[in-house]
C-alpha cells in the first residue's frame, strides 16, 4: 500500500510496511526519512513527527487504525520544543554551574543538530547560577498515573455511576465479578475513557484504567501475567476486555476503523523444541539402523531406548510440512506401544512438567472448577455433568467425575467465533465432541476411525458405560494410539501431550480450553503464549486466596 507524504512543499509516495495484517509506524517513518534524505538523529531523538493533512499528530498506537480507515496522506515535520520544556535550578556554588542547550524549535526545512550551537542562556551572580535541563523524562513520567492514582480514578468513575454500587457489593461478597457484572464495569470505564480522552485513548490511559481495576479489586489479578491486569488491557498485544470494548465502540462510531490484530506468539504445541537430553542421539546410518530395530523388535524396553535415541530425528519430521503426516508410518510403534508419547513429552519439557497435570488436577483444580461452575446457566448438558458429582444419585449414562469436571471447564471457556463472521460459533456441548468421544464395547473400531475425519487429536473411550471405561485411545489422523491409562484424567494427560509430541495445533473450538490447561496447570510457556482475557480471568478466579 502506498501513502502520499509531504515534506518542505515536496510530495512523494512511500510504501507503508505491513506484516501480519498490521501497518508499522516506526518502519514507515524510517522509510520516509530515507525517501527525503533526512538526518537519522531526528528519528532516534524523537524530533521528527508525522501529521495528517489537518496537522494532527499521528502516534504509533493509532497509525495502523488510521491507515486501515482510509487515511493515505501525511506530512512530516519537526516537534515543537518550547521554553516550558526546560527546568531551571539554582545552585549556590558557581563552580557547579552548567548550561544545557534549549531543544530545537519548530523548523520548516531539515537541518542537522550541529547547525544550532549552544548559546549561553544564563545570567550569573557571585552566589547563584541558573541550570537549564531537558525535562523530557519528567514529562514522560507525568503521562502515567501511579498505582494509587489509578485505583482512585477507577473507584471515582464507578462510584459516580448508579451501577457502581452493585459492582462493589458483588465483589465484597464473592471476591470476584460475574461475567455480566464484569461487562458492566468495563462498559462504564470505557465510556468514561472515551469521554475524557476521545475515541482513541492513548495506550498509557488504557493501561492506567487496567492498573486501577487490578489495584482496586486485587482478587481479579492474574498471578501468571507480568502485571496482573493484562486480561483487562495488554499494551503489547492491544487486547483485553477494555480493548475489546473500545473496538466495538470505535466500529459503531467510525465506519471502517479497526485496531491492530494481535501478534502471533511463537510458543505453542507446534513450536520446535530441542531435547533436554541431547546425549545419545543417533543420525545418519546409525539412525536408519535404529529405525529398523524399532520396527521389528518385540522387546518394549529396546523399542523405548531406540525411540529415545531418535527423538531429534522425529522432531525434524513432525516440523517438516511435507513429512509430518507420515510420522505414524515412519514410527508405527506409537500404535502398539503405550508410554511413547509420555517419553517424548518428558524429553521435550522435562519430567517435572510431564507430571504436573496428574499432580495438580485432583489435589487442587478439580474442586475449584466444580465450585466455579455453580455460576453456569442451567442446561441439560450442564446438569448431566453435574450429576456425576452426586454419589447418591443414579447416574448410569454420565461420565465419571474427572471427565465431567474437564467438560465443565470447557463450558467455562466456551468456543468463540474468532471474529470470523462466516464461521458459525458452536456450543460447548458441540465442542465436547472435538475433545472426547465414546463408543460401546463391541462397536467396530475400524469403522469408527474411517468416519473420524479430523487431524486434531481427540480421546476415544470404549466401554459399557461412560463412567466405566475399559480402553482409552488417542486418535490422530484416523489412527488409534493406545493409551495405557487407568483413569480418564490420565488418558486426558496423554491426549494433551500428543499435541506437543506430534506438533499439532489445538482444535479451534478448544483453543481457550487447551491454552488454560497448558499455561495454568502444566505451566508451559507462561507469559509467552497467546491467552484470551477469559483464560486469564478464570485463572485469577481459581488461583485467588479468599
Amino acid at each position: 500500500m502506498l501513502a502520499k507524504v509531504e515534506y518542505g512543499g515536496v510530495q512523494k509516495y512511500v510504501k507503508v510496511p505491513e506484516s501480519d495484517e498490521c501497518f508499522h509506524f516506526h518502519q514507515f517513518l524510517k522509510d520516509v526519512m530515507d525517501k527525503f534524505s533526512l538526518q537519522p538523529q531526528f528519528f532516534t531523538e524523537g524530533v521528527l513527527i508525522l501529521t495528517d493533512t489537518s496537522d494532527t499528530e499521528v502516534d504509533a498506537d493509532i497509525f495502523d487504525e488510521l491507515v486501515k480507515s482510509g487515511v493515505r496522506a501525511f506530512k512530516v515535520g519537526y516537534r515543537m520544543q518550547t521554553a516550558t520544556d526546560i527546568e531551571i535550578s539554582v545552585v549556590d556554588d558557581e563552580s557547579e554551574s552548567s548550561v544545557q542547550p534549549i531543544p530545537l524549535a519548530l523548523l520548516t526545512s531539515p537541518v542537522s543538530l550541529s547547525d544550532h550551537p549552544s548559546s549561553p542562556a544564563s545570567t550569573s551572580s557571585s552566589d547563584s547560577t541558573m541550570i537549564l535541563k531537558s525535562t523530557k523524562n519528567r514529562k514522560k513520567g507525568l503521562q502515567e498515573l501511579d498505582r494509587d492514582e489509578a485505583k482512585q480514578k477507577v473507584c471515582s468513575v464507578l462510584s459516580s455511576n448508579p451501577k457502581g454500587e452493585e459492582i462493589f457489593n458483588e465483589y465484597d461478597k464473592t471476591k470476584t465479578l460475574s461475567d455480566p457484572t464484569r461487562r458492566q464495569m468495563v462498559n462504564i470505564l470505557v465510556a468514561d475513557m472515551i469521554e475524557s480522552h476521545g475515541r482513541i485513548p492513548p495506550i498509557s490511559v488504557r493501561t492506567n484504567y487496567a492498573l486501577g481495576i487490578a489495584t482496586l479489586f486485587p482478587y481479579l489479578q492474574d498471578p501468571y501475567s507480568k502485571n496482573g491486569y493484562e486480561h483487562y488491557y495488554d499494551p503489547e498485544a492491544n487486547t483485553g476486555y477494555l480493548a475489546w470494548r473500545l473496538k466495538i465502540v470505535q466500529r459503531n462510531t467510525y465506519d471502517g476503523a479497526s485496531g491492530c490484530p494481535r501478534p502471533n506468539f511463537q510458543h505453542s504445541p507446534t513450536t520446535r523444541r530441542e531435547s533436554l537430553f541431547v546425549s545419545g542421539q543417533l543420525f545418519g546410518e546409525e539412525c536408519r539402523e535404529a529405525l529398523s530395530v524399532i520396527r521389528h523388535s518385540t522387546d518394549r524396553s529396546v523399542v523405548k531406548e531406540k525411540m529415545k535415541a531418535t527423538f531429534e530425528y522425529r522432531q525434524k519430521l513432525v516440523h517438516d510440512p511435507d513429512a509430518t503426516s507420515a510420522i505414524l508410518d515412519v514410527f508405527p510403534r506409537f500404535l502398539d506401544t503405550p508410554g511413547l508419547i509420555d517419553q517424548d513429552f518428558a524429553m521435550m519439557l522435562g519430567d517435572e512438567a510431564s507430571g504436573r497435570f496428574l499432580t495438580k488436577w485432583s489435589s487442587y483444580f478439580k474442586q475449584k472448577i466444580i465450585a466455579e461452575t455453580q455460576s453456569l446457566p442451567s442446561s441439560p448438558c450442564v446438569e448431566e455433568l453435574r450429576a456425576s458429582f452426586d454419589t447418591e444419585a443414579s447416574n448410569d449414562w454420565g461420565w465419571d467425575s474427572d471427565m465431567a469436571a474437564l467438560l465443565l471447564l470447557l463450558h467455562l471457556l466456551p468456543p468463540t467465533s474468532k471474529g470470523h463472521k462466516k464461521t458459525a460459533r458452536i456450543s460447548s456441548a458441540q465442542a465436547a465432541n472435538h475433545l472426547v468421544r465414546f463408543i460401546k464395547e463391541g462397536v467396530s473400531l475400524t469403522t469408527f476411525l474411517e468416519k473420524a475425519n479430523t487431524r486434531q487429536p481427540f480421546l476415544l473411550c470404549i466401554g459399557e458405560q461412560k463412567k466405566n471405561i475399559q480402553r482409552f485411545f488417542i486418535v490422530v489422523d484416523q489412527k488409534a494410539i493406545p493409551c495405557d491409562a487407568p483413569t480418564s484424567v490420565a488418558a486426558f494427560d496423554g491426549l494433551f501431550k500428543a499435541h506437543f509430541v506430534f506438533s499439532l495445533s489445538y482444535d479451534e473450538a478448544l483453543s481457550s480450553f487447551y491454552t488454560f490447561i497448558q499455561t495454568t496447570i502444566y505451566n508451559i510457556d507462561v507469559g509467552n503464549t497467546k491467552e484470551s482475557p477469559r483464560v486469564k480471568e478464570l485463572r485469577a478466579r481459581l488461583l485467588r486466596d479468599r
